[in-house]
């Protein structure tokens, strides 16, 4: 539910941010809004969410084993079952396996997801269709092209996200002796935990995009590893236009992303705790 909430609330953003990560086309603000008028225009206002079924399919899963594994390595990295918190390092460690397992399980979708985000709709009309054409045209190898940068990229990503939310959090209970945040509190850590967390890993994320859309981009020969994709990217746009281009939009759609998330998650587990349809561990 946290997930899902807070992918459809940037899909817009996410689809632009991709199609900027892609191309050689230099990113700004003015070229974002561009490109959004002209898909509205061209294509029709809700093709701006044209990829959200993969998103969907993906996210539900990923966000509950992402939250779920979390839950269960904070369990299983304490030292000391009496202590409500674990040490910075193991905070990071915890959110780190986090995203790597839900990864591991949900990646062939995150990579149709990007598939649909950057071509025309008469290419790719639903879910179904790409993963056949993918594994037609492309081979079965193909649906987990960029896995590896992926995976690397979630470690400092998750790590980085949950490490910060949760210690914001513990911050907060210490200095407000023991007050829960409010959702617009939760919200804030969350953004600051996503602009955190994005920033730490973004050029994996372009090495990503570059190899899951080389199939449709002309790029195929190019993109086939995350030393040959860093390379080629550098080379042709520079270090910091082409590793961090779309940043600053990241910075936007990011933190609103992770802040509903977080806080989507928190509210809805102190809900189920009331309610007691199930026993979730209260550790924080």
């Amino acid at each position: 539910m946290a997930g899902a909430v807070a992918k459809t609330t940037i899909a817009p953003l996410d689809r632009t941010k991709i199609k900027f990560q892609i191309s050689n086309i230099p990113f700004s603000f003015r070229a974002a809004i561009s490109f959004l008028v002209k898909t509205v225009k061209n294509e029709g206002f809700f093709t701006l969410w044209r990829g959200n079924s993969a998103t969907m399919a993906r996210i539900i899963p990923y966000a509950a084993i992402q939250y779920a594994a979390h839950e269960q390595f904070k369990n299983l990295l304490k030292e000391d079952v009496k202590k409500k918190h674990l040490t910075p390092g193991r905070r990071f460690l915890a959110g780190s396996l986090a995203g790597v397992t839900s990864v591991a399980f949900t990646y062939p979708l995150d990579m149709v997801r990007a598939r649909m985000a950057v071509t025309a709709k008469e290419m790719y009309h639903n879910l179904p269709e790409v993963f056949m054409k993918i594994y037609r045209a492309e081979g079965f190898r193909t649906l987990y092209r960029g896995f590896t940068p992926t995976i690397l990229g979630s470690i400092p990503y998750s790590g980085t996200s949950f490490f910060t939310y949760e210690t914001l959090k513990k911050t907060h209970a210490e200095y407000a002796k023991g007050r829960e945040p409010t959702p617009v509190e939760r919200l804030i850590f969350g953004a600051i935990a996503g602009i955190l967390g994005q920033s730490a890993s973004y050029p994996l994320d372009i090495v990503r995009r570059r190899m899951q859309t080389a199939g449709v981009t002309g790029h195929s020969h190019d993109y086939t590893s995350i030393i040959s994709t860093a390379r080629n990217v550098i080379k042709d746009e520079g270090f910091k236009r082409g590793m961090y281009k779309g940043l600053s939009m990241n910075w936007i759609k990011g933190p609103i992303a992770v802040g509903v998330s977080f806080t989507t998650f928190d509210i809805t587990q102190r809900w189920l705790r009331k309610k007691t349809i199930f026993h979730i561990d209260e550790e924080s």
